[in-house]
């Protein structure tokens, strides 16, 4: 039998990388991890989830007081943003969370860490730093990053991405946002809040395009009152570098350019899986421009080599990333034959308001032929809602012809947090009227969830035939406003 230096490798130390590593080591598994960048957390924490996060707040509270006298309260004289403030902000929150990522909490779980990059020599062993390390089993979760489109003249025009957003050395005057998915509408509404001209160019006819069209139009008029400009349906043609600004020259449906200038370009147009470099095409392992591939239990091709995170381009989130390192666990190291089911996986768009979903909206369910009734609920009908100022939004149940729900959609103040108990509900299959019969605080945004489920009830409780059937056995005289009086 063959004799390898560690029970198991990571390639990555990002949300799925760390949750392997973490679990492997303390399961009494000989593990060890490979980072490329110099430390761990993975692009959520340095350039991702957590900056963007933080910028977010930062921008929400400007705006607050920029707007207090929505509230009643006198108006504030409120300087300009020093981006740099806020920057320093942001590094300061990373380093906090860094600590739970730190190499010496890792070495203190017994793990060892490495910084390089590797590459496979063979199905069981890398080279890093001049170093081979071999290990019986592996996992590739070397993450994404932005993708560049081929424009013409990008090569020569200076643009930023997530990676550089968060370090400006100041607040841009102008901004060009090339994309319409979370990252770029979450960072269009942020800018403009700090003081930004903010100009957003999408190429289909909806932002945020994997969401159902009215939730995401809902989102695009928030922004469009705040100052953002959107240019639907057109397509970048070129791009130039003019000094002090840059130029991006789009064509519309009408097929006229127009020529846009800003002083930053930001590149938002999605992600690619980092798997140049690793050696894949040697050992070999299936994977295209789109992902490794692997099967529901996180396997590749190679029964022994997994794969896990945005790596795999399925679900490029830090808690699905999470959640995938999890089912390697229980596969790679205890041995237990557990399959990804993500069915129920939420999400969010960290918008203001926010749209959260989980399971099936009416897209998804369209596409896939199934039969479904929409129930809704609106926030301006929520008395908590009414009270924190906040009336944008509903919340969308879908039902399926049995009356099971498929899937919510939330669009409203903090609605990250309250699809949650939808996830509670729905991964644990609690029936609608338990939700529906529960007692929610008052007054809670989360007793919207109730409403929407007691819509439903409601047509079946409070039918005729009930109405009927109470009359014949309590001879109830039914209304007592509104009705003409017998003479």
């Amino acid at each position: 039998m063959p004799t390898y230096d560690f029970d198991i490798g990571i390639l990555g130390g990002g949300a799925a990388g760390l949750t392997v590593a973490s679990g492997a080591s303390r399961f009494g598994a000989k593990t060890l991890l490979i980072e490329k960048e110099k430390a761990l957390g993975g692009d959520c924490l340095h350039y991702g989830c957590v900056p963007s996060k933080t910028l977010i707040r930062s921008a929400h509270v400007y705006h607050m007081l920029k707007n207090a006298w929505r509230y009643g309260l006198p108006g504030v004289d409120i300087r300009p943003v020093d981006f740099a403030d806020i920057a320093k902000r942001i590094q300061y929150v990373i380093g906090a969370i860094q600590k739970h990522d730190s190499v010496e909490r890792f070495c203190g779980l017994g793990v060892k860490v490495e910084f390089g990059n590797a590459a496979f020599v063979d199905e069981h062993a890398v080279r890093v730093n001049g170093n081979m390390y071999s290990a019986k089993k592996w996992v590739i979760s070397s993450g994404s990053s932005p993708d560049i489109p081929p424009i013409e003249g990008i090569d020569a025009t200076p643009y930023i991405t997530n990676k550089e957003i968060f370090s400006l050395d100041n607040l841009p005057k102008s901004m060009i946002v090339v994309g319409a998915g979370p990252i770029a509408i979450e960072m269009a509404q942020a800018f403009s809040r700090l003081g930004t001209n903010v100009t957003v160019i999408q190429r289909s006819g909806q932002i945020l395009s994997k969401e159902d069209k009215d939730m995401a139009d809902t989102v695009m008029k928030v922004l469009e009152t705040e100052g953002v400009t959107f240019h639907l349906n057109a397509a970048v043609v070129r791009t130039k570098d003019m000094g002090n600004e840059r130029e991006v020259v789009i064509k519309g449906k009408d097929g006229q350019e127009v020529s846009l200038k800003a002083e930053r370009l930001l590149i938002a147009l999605g992600r690619k899986v980092n798997t140049e470099g690793l050696g894949l095409e040697g050992i070999p392992l299936n994977f295209d421009k789109k992902g490794v591939k692997v099967d529901n239990r996180m396997r590749t091709n190679h029964a022994h080599i997994y794969a896990a995170g945005d790596v795999t381009g399925e679900y490029q989130f830090t808690h699905a990333a999470g959640y995938e390192g999890g089912i390697v666990l229980s596969n790679a190291i205890l041995h237990l034959p557990r399959k990804a089911d993500y069915t129920f996986l939420p999400w969010c768009t960290y918008t203001d308001p926010e749209l959260a979903s989980v399971g099936m909206n009416e897209k998804r369910a369209k596409e896939a032929g199934i039969e479904y009734s929409v129930w809704t609920e609106e926030f301006r009908a929520n008395d908590r809602s009414l009270a924190e100022g906040e009336e944008t939004g509903k919340i969308k149940m879908l039902l399926d012809t049995k009356g099971k729900p498929i899937g919510v959609q939330i669009l409203g103040p903090q609605a990250g947090e309250l699809v949650s108990e939808w996830v509670a509900v729905l991964n644990g299959g609690v029936k609608l009227s338990t939700l529906a019969g529960a007692v929610h605080p008052y007054p809670t945004l989360a007793e919207i969830n109730k409403r929407v489920t007691g819509n439903y009830f409601s047509g079946k409780v409070f039918s005729e035939k009930v109405k009927k059937t109470l009359k014949f056995f309590f001879h109830f005289k039914g209304r007592a406003c509104g009705e003409t009086k017998s003479k």
